[in-house]
C-alpha cells in the first residue's frame, strides 16, 4: 500500500514538473516573433509590445478546455471561417508538440 501511494505521489510530481517545463517552453514559443508570434495580435501578461487584433489572453483555463485550445491553434477557421488567426497546425507553422507546449502555457494564464 505504501509503495503504491509513493508511486502515485512520484507520478503526480513528475506530471506537474512536466507541465511546468511545457508551460515554460510554450511561453517561449508564444512570445517568439518567428514561431508562435501570439503577441502580434494578443495582449499576454509578461509580453512586450502586444497587438490588439485578437482578444487579451487571460483566464483561458476557465473559458476553454485543453482540446478546444489545441483545436483553435491547429485551425481556428473550422470554428470561425472569418478569423484572421493563422491555422498554425494545418499550415505546419507549429508542430503538435509545440502546440501542446503553448496550450500548457495558455492554461496558466
Amino acid at each position: 500500500m505504501r509503495t503504491a501511494l509513493a508511486l502515485g505521489l512520484l507520478l503526480a510530481a513528475s506530471a506537474a514538473a512536466h507541465a511546468q517545463s511545457g508551460a515554460a517552453e510554450g511561453q517561449k514559443l508564444a512570445f517568439d516573433r518567428g514561431k508562435g508570434n501570439c503577441l502580434t495580435c494578443h495582449e499576454i501578461k509578461g509580453g512586450d509590445l502586444p497587438g490588439s487584433i485578437g482578444p487579451k489572453l487571460e483566464n483561458l483555463k476557465s473559458k476553454y478546455d485543453r482540446t478546444e485550445l489545441i483545436a483553435i491553434l491547429n485551425d481556428e477557421t473550422k470554428r470561425n471561417p472569418l478569423t484572421v488567426m493563422p491555422p498554425f497546425g494545418r499550415n505546419r507553422i507549429l508542430t503538435e508538440q509545440e502546440i501542446s507546449a503553448i496550450v500548457d502555457f495558455l492554461q496558466t494564464l
